[in-house]
This record gives C-alpha cells, sequence and structure tokens, in this order.
C-alpha cells in the first residue's frame, strides 16, 4: 500500500447539501477533497460519509488525520 500524498497542509473548508459523499484518502484527486478515482493501484479507499443537512464541514487536506474525513490540526506538525 502506497502513502498519502498530501494535497494541502490545511483543511479544505467546504459547505456542503444533504447527501453522501467519498473524501479522497489518497491525496491525488484532481477533485479535492472528493475522490474522482485517482486511487485506483494505490491501496488506499476513499472514505464515505453522510451528511443529513447542508453544512460547513472542514475536511482534511493533507491526508493524515486521524478523524477521517474530518480535519484534526495534524497538519501543523508536518
Amino acid at each position: 500500500m502506497e502513502k498519502p500524498v498530501v494535497a494541502q497542509k490545511a483543511p479544505f473548508a467546504v459547505t456542503l447539501n444533504a447527501a453522501e459523499y467519498y473524501w479522497c484518502a489518497c491525496g491525488r484527486s484532481r477533485t479535492q477533497p472528493m475522490c474522482d478515482g485517482s486511487h485506483q493501484g494505490t491501496g488506499l479507499t476513499p472514505v464515505k460519509f453522510t451528511l443529513a443537512e447542508p453544512k460547513l464541514v472542514y475536511l482534511c487536506g493533507c491526508k493524515q488525520t486521524k478523524t477521517p474525513p474530518y480535519c484534526d490540526g495534524t497538519h501543523k506538525s508536518l
């Protein structure tokens, strides 16, 4: 399994509608912070999450969070 690529050293602040989403866990997606299938062959898989209502969320950009898909501040130590 490959290691994730750091997409950015800050969270992605995005307002999302109520729906099901797939957060990019590999860091290779061109549609950050969401998965576009670029993880194929890496051994990494996207993280599925669902929002019940529209909400501002902070999704991890460094791909090192302990609370995927949400930022936990790990990027500050990279």
